[in-house]
């Protein structure tokens, strides 16, 4: 109880959104894989009732990811890349 739950819930949702989310040096966890990995950690590393709250609203999830698309940060699409460089 120490930490804020706005904190909590922060630490919940910004950790799916970076398993969730492509990176260059990454792929993107299916949403499903992603809310597995916090369950597993749920008690220890993040607060129970933060992931059983993401866990609930899944169709909510979805709508949020699909209104935020990942943008393409690969080296190709950055403007003025040439694979002659």
């Amino acid at each position: 109880d120490a930490i804020p739950i706005e904190s909590r819930i922060v630490a919940a949702a910004d950790v799916y959104d970076a398993l969730t989310s492509r990176r260059p040096y990454k792929a993107a966890w299916e949403p499903e894989a992603a809310l597995e990995y916090l369950e597993g950690l749920a008690g220890a590393k993040f607060d129970k009732a933060c992931v059983l709250a993401l866990a609930t609203e899944t169709a909510q999830l979805e709508e949020i990811r699909a209104r935020f698309p990942d943008e393409d940060t690969s080296r190709q699409s950055r403007e003025g890349y040439s694979p002659d460089l």
